[in-house]
């Protein structure tokens, strides 16, 4: 008896999935019932009813459809998949045990080429070589590059929530589809009794010749495919935990529908006096403690409303973090396990702005400084037994974290705060009020300290937030057009 109350063939256009699914029909007791949810029919072509659940029945209720192919057809029920098929299906099918998933591929070079001789000949099936309808395309960099990413997506989207599931695929490449041991394999694994003496002999391969030769302009292909980095060299590797939104965190304005969204390790406090004078009142009055469901009901109320966080240069935060975390002692378990576990030059005493232990100065903060820009390297690659703090997070994973129930409209750099902060008031129907000045938060400033080594072991702390975010030297994101360097 099988583990299985039905199947999914997760595929592609032009993978072999018609020829899988003829395989799989002539196996006793099994029944692929085509693409049950392709937006354009149910099942196959011109098919606009299945299991008396029409094209609209069906967007209404999809899980009803797969509800009834399940309790009508005899032995094994499954359909096909494809990426832009009805997605409810997709994340119930992912999630349910019960429901055995089949994960078929190919060279997306191929099937990219194959769709387009199918799209221009309009043969999308072969019976025998006597009807076939040859062609030849062209290759679009373009449209290939976005075939390859929406195939490479949903692979990603399946393989990830497999992983967080505990759960497994059998896997198949075109190749295998004729391949009678694998298909009797895939019998097996699905449960079933039948076996194929044979592959289905009705469907042929329709386009056998060498990919280069189905193509009219294969010397641009091959320049657009030496263009793609097949194997990530260019990549920012990224081990950093995925964060949570933080909705408890969110600000918003007394009255106007204007809602910050801080990244830890930036300017918040001056943000949120700003933000609060908006409406002429104090940092006290600003509304905070949101849940995910009260936040709904704030933007609910406000049509119209704008969101914002604001970026600051990763050098400048992580000197904030360490300042703020690390040597006023605010996370003090961590600093010990620092100066102990990691050997970073630490004062064991807190070290706050304007009262510099004796022998502390800008030669003691630069080396516990640049110590702390190593350390993070290794935190945020998720090398070290230390948490990663959100102070020192990188901003691409705490905005990411934010996108899960916000997305800000807009990101502003500290750099260019006053403008950016004007023109969201202004956006709102409310003149700027004055941004207060910004408080020194560390025991020296970064300007008295910082230099091409500090900038380059930031850079590789937060080589993410750098490419993502385009950041230059700190010197010249903070300083204005022609002033000397800081050092």
């Amino acid at each position: 008896m099988s583990a299985f109350d039905c199947f999914v063939i997760l595929a592609g256009m032009r993978t072999g999935s018609n020829y899988l699914e003829a395989n799989l029909n002539a196996l006793p007791g099994v029944t692929c019932h085509g693409e049950a949810f392709n937006p354009r029919f149910i099942g196959h072509k011109g098919q606009e009813a299945l299991f008396d659940i029409d094209l609209a029945g069906r967007a209404a209720a999809p899980l009803e459809l797969l509800a009834r192919m399940v309790e009508r057809t005899p032995g094994l029920a499954g359909f096909r998949l494809f990426h832009d098929h009805d997605p409810r299906v997709l994340a119930h099918c992912l999630a349910d045990r019960r429901c055995a998933k089949v994960v078929l591929t190919r060279n997306p070079v191929d099937s990219y080429v194959s769709l387009l001789i199918a799209a221009e000949t309009g043969q999308w099936r072969l019976g025998d070589l006597r009807h076939h309808r040859a062609a030849t395309v062209r290759f679009d960099p373009a449209g290939f590059e976005a075939h390859l990413a929406a195939g490479q997506e949903f692979l990603l989207r399946i393989l990830n929530a497999l992983q967080v599931s505990g759960q497994a695929a059998f896997w198949l490449g075109y190749e295998d589809v004729g391949d009678l041991a694998v298909l009797n394999g895939l019998a097996a694994w699905l449960g079933v009794e039948g076996r194929l003496a044979a592959p289905d002999g009705r469907l042929k391969r329709q386009n056998p010749e060498p990919v280069r030769d189905r193509v009219v302009n294969p010397g641009e292909m091959e320049a657009a495919l030496a263009r793609l980095d097949r194997f990530n060299l260019w990549r920012t590797p990224a081990f950093e935990p995925r964060r949570g939104p933080g909705v408890p965190g969110f600000l918003a304005a007394p009255e106007a529908p204007l809602l910050f969204l801080p990244v830890q390790g930036g300017p918040e406090a001056r943000v949120a006096a700003w933000l609060a004078a908006l409406d002429g009142q104090g940092p006290g009055a600003l509304r905070t403690g949101f849940t995910q469901k009260t936040l709904r009901l704030w933007q609910r109320d406000r049509p119209g409303f704008r969101s914002f966080t604001v970026l600051r240069h990763p050098l400048a935060r992580a000197h904030a973090a360490y300042a703020r975390a690390i040597l006023s002692g605010a996370l003090g378990e961590i600093r010990r396990v620092l100066r102990t576990g990691y050997r970073l030059p630490i004062p064991a005493a807190d070290v706050l702005p304007g009262a510099l232990p004796a022998g502390y100065g800008p030669e003691a903060h630069r080396a516990g400084f640049l110590a702390f820009l190593r350390f993070l390297k290794g935190n945020l690659a998720g090398q070290t037994s230390v948490r990663v703090d959100p102070s020192w997070a990188s901003q691409a994973a705490v905005i990411r974290g934010f996108a899960e129930v916000a997305i800000p409209d807009r990101l502003v750099r500290e750099a260019g705060l006053a403008r950016g902060l004007a023109e969201l008031a202004a956006e709102v129907g409310r003149p700027s009020p004055p941004l207060p000045d910004a408080a020194e938060e560390a025991p020296l400033p970064l300007a008295a300290i910082a230099d091409a080594e500090l900038e380059a072991a930031a850079r590789e702390a937060y080589a993410r937030d750098y490419q993502a975010f385009g950041f230059a030297d700190w010197a010249g994101e903070a300083r204005p057009a022609g002033a000397p360097p800081a050092r």
